[in-house]
C-alpha cells in the first residue's frame, strides 16, 4: 500500500509537471516535457520510497542504493516515455493529422496511463529485487 501511495504522489507530480511544461514552454516537444516530468517525479519517489515505503528494506550503502534507484528509474523513464513517442511519431496522433482533442486524449492515454502502468510494474519489481533487496535491513519489524 505504501508503494501505491508513493506512486500516486509521484503520478500527481508527473502530471502537474508534464502538463505545466507541455501546455507552456515545451508545447511542441511533448516527449521532452514527459522526460522532465518523470525526472522530477523520480526524485520525489526516491525520497518517499527510501524513507517510507521501503524503510525497513535496504542492505546497501546509500550511494550504491541511490545509484541503483536512479538506474532502475532511468529504465522506467524509457518505459514510461516510449508509449507517448510511439503515439506521436509512429502512429502520428498529432495535429494536423488528427484533431487537437484526439491528440490530447492520445497523449494522456499513452503517457499518463499506459506508460505509467508499464513503468510502475517494472519499478516495483526492480526496486524490491535490486535496490531495496534485504527485508529488515534497517531494523524494522516484520508482519507475519
Amino acid at each position: 500500500m505504501k508503494f501505491a501511495v508513493v506512486g500516486g504522489t509521484a503520478f500527481l507530480v508527473d502530471n502537474a509537471v508534464f502538463y505545466g511544461l507541455k501546455l507552456t514552454i515545451l508545447e511542441p516537444k511533448p516527449v521532452t516535457a514527459k522526460v522532465m516530468a518523470v525526472l522530477v517525479a523520480t526524485i520525489v519517489s526516491y525520497v518517499l520510497n527510501r524513507e517510507w515505503s521501503f524503510r525497513t528494506r535496504g542492505g546497501r550503502e546509500r550511494r550504491h542504493e541511490a545509484a541503483l534507484f536512479f538506474l532502475v528509474s532511468g529504465v522506467g523513464l524509457v518505459l514510461s516515455s516510449a508509449p507517448l513517442w510511439i503515439s506521436r511519431y509512429v502512429f502520428r496522433l498529432e495535429t494536423p493529422d488528427v484533431s487537437l482533442v484526439t491528440q490530447e486524449i492520445a497523449d494522456f492515454m499513452s503517457a499518463q496511463i499506459i506508460g505509467t502502468l508499464i513503468a510502475m510494474v517494472f519499478r516495483f519489481w526492480a526496486l524490491r529485487k535490486w535496490v531495496f533487496p534485504d527485508e529488515q535491513a534497517r531494523g524494522g519489524y516484520a508482519r507475519r
